[in-house]
C-alpha cells in the first residue's frame, strides 16, 4: 500500500505514550516526519522516536511543559531548531493536538488549583499551539484536536476535563471557520474509553469489562483504534471534511 503522507511534517503533542506514540507511529507509517512531544518524560519519547526508526520512519522528540504560559512558544522554538538542524524547513503541515491530562473529583471536591492546572493543559495549550502554528501551517494543511466522550456523556466524576473538552471541541469549529479560506480542515475525535494511562478504568479487567457491556462494539478501545481514524483525517480523503467531531467510541453509551 502506498503511504498517503510522504514529504509530510507533523507534530503530535502528549506522544510519548498512549493515543498519542500511537498517533505519531501511525503518522510516520504513512511517510510523514513526526515531532514528538513529550512533557517530562524523555526516555518514553525516545522510545517511540526509536519505535519509528525500527519501522522505517522518521521522528524527533521536543519538549515543553503545557502548564507553563510560554509552553507554546517553547514548543514551537524546539520544533524549528530540530528541522534546522535536520536540515528542513521550519514548515508544519499535519498538527495533532493530543496531549492532555485526567482529573477525578466530583464538583464539590475540585480544587482551584485542580481546575487550572487541567484547564491549563486541556485547554489553554492546544489554544495557544493552534496559536502558534498558523504560520508555520501550509495551505491545506490539518489540524486535529483529541477530545473525549466525555464532552457526551458528562461522567460526575470529570467534570473539569469534560468542560475542557467540550471547549476544546468549540474551538475546533471556531478555527475551522477562520482558517477555511486557506483550506485548512480543522476536526477533533472524540476517543471513548481507550487502554492507557490516562484512563486506569480502561485498563482495570473488572471496570474494562463493564466498559465492554456498554459499548455497541462489545470492548474497550486501543490506541490504534484512534490513530486510524487521525490518520484518515490527516490524509487528503478527508480533504472535504472540517469542523466536526468525529466520535471513535465503538458505540460507547448510544
Amino acid at each position: 500500500m502506498t503511504a498517503s503522507l510522504p514529504g509530510k511534517i507533523a507534530l503530535v503533542t502528549g506522544a510519548s505514550r498512549g493515543i498519542g506514540s500511537a498517533i505519531a507511529l501511525r503518522l510516520a507509517a504513512e511517510g510523514a516526519l513526526v515531532a514528538v512531544h513529550f512533557n517530562r518524560d524523555r526516555a518514553a519519547a525516545n522510545a517511540t522516536v526509536g519505535a519509528i526508526s525500527a519501522a522505517g520512519g522518521s521522528a524527533f522528540a521536543i519538549a515543553a511543559d503545557f502548564s507553563e504560559p510560554k509552553a507554546a512558544e517553547q514548543l514551537f522554538a524546539a520544533f524549528d531548531a530540530s528541522l534546522r538542524q535536520r536540515g528542513d524547513k521550519p514548515q508544519l503541515d499535519i498538527l495533532v493536538n493530543n496531549a492532555g491530562i485526567g482529573s477525578r473529583n466530583t464538583i464539590e471536591n475540585v480544587t482551584p488549583e485542580d481546575f487550572d492546572r487541567v484547564i491549563a493543559i486541556d485547554l489553554r495549550a492546544p489554544f495557544f499551539v493552534m496559536q502558534q502554528a498558523l504560520h508555520r501551517l501550509v495551505d491545506y494543511g490539518r489540524i486535529i484536536n483529541v477530545s473525549s466522550t466525555a464532552a457526551r456523556i458528562g461522567y460526575a466524576e470529570t467534570p473539569v476535563y469534560a468542560a475542557a473538552k467540550a471547549a476544546l471541541e468549540a474551538l475546533t469549529l471556531s478555527t475551522a471557520k477562520r482558517l477555511g479560506a486557506r483550506g485548512i480542515t480543522v476536526n477533533a475525535v472524540a476517543p471513548g474509553a481507550v487502554r492507557t494511562d490516562l484512563n486506569p478504568l480502561a485498563r482495570d479487567p473488572s471496570s474494562a469489562q463493564q466498559i465492554a457491556s456498554e459499548t455497541l462494539l462489545g470492548r474497550v478501545g486501543e490506541p490504534e483504534d484512534i490513530a486510524d481514524v487521525v490518520a484518515f483525517l490527516a490524509g487528503e480523503d478527508a480533504r472535504w471534511i472540517t469542523g466536526q467531531v468525529i466520535e471513535a467510541s465503538g458505540g460507547l453509551r448510544i
